[in-house]
């Protein structure tokens, strides 16, 4: 599975150069040589696990932005994972497009990583920890529970998906407002909506439940 994530990520040019680290203890010193923008963390790392990694990680000077992988019974370790600040949540069978779409809404946020020069330093790292375990499709943490799943209908009105293609395309909510001459504080409340609708916690999440469901392109 780590090398299928790895080819995943090697079709998002944003992402070139990609590395893959089987422990924390591979992980940090690859960190540490160059920092990584952004880190695909398995939430089936091997001891000392996932959390344990982020703490490592958070220790090493960089602005790298972690992204777990999950699958259903992983609520825990995730909880714990936001609360040291990682970023989302991804299935393990994140395709390519939804991969991008993550990435370039990382990227593009005022909260993404930055280097201290203003550019985003071009490094991925992605790690996972166990190999042979099959794929499961999840998407995000919030869709975990069974009436989040995957299959349920969504509806979305056509001003809620524009808002969401906009955040797909990495625009900020005034962006989004300029583009469909609306008000930043009209664009938060269709925002809000659309979270809520698809069980999503954040753009990021919003944008990978959009692009599995074919609400967006």
């Amino acid at each position: 599975m780590r090398e299928r994530i790895v080819l995943t990520a090697l079709g998002v040019p944003a992402l070139a150069p990609v590395r893959a680290a089987a422990s924390v203890d591979e992980l940090i010193a690859l960190a540490r040589r160059v920092p990584p923008t952004i880190v695909l963390l398995d939430a089936h790392l091997p001891s000392p696990g996932p959390v344990e990694a982020i703490r490592r990680l958070r220790a090493v000077p960089s602005q790298s932005t972690v992204v777990m992988l999950a699958v259903p019974g992983d609520e825990i370790a995730l909880d714990r994972a936001i609360a040291l600040g990682a970023r989302g949540y991804l299935a393990p069978d994140v395709g390519r497009a939804e991969l991008a779409a993550v990435a370039a809404h990382i990227l593009a946020s005022p909260a993404g990583p930055a280097a201290a020069n203003g550019a985003v330093p071009q490094e991925a790292l992605a790690v996972h920890g166990a190999p042979g375990s099959a794929p499961t499709p999840v998407v995000t943490r919030t869709e975990l529970p069974a009436q989040n799943s995957v299959g349920n209908e969504v509806s979305l009105t056509k001003r809620e998906v524009e808002v969401l293609v906009g955040m797909s395309n990495g625009r900020s909510n005034a962006q989004i407002g300029q583009e469909l001459f609306l008000s930043e504080d009209t664009i938060k409340t269709h925002a809000r909506r659309l979270f809520r609708k698809l069980g999503a916690a954040d753009r990021a999440q919003a944008v990978a439940i959009g692009l599995r469901r074919g609400l967006i392109r």
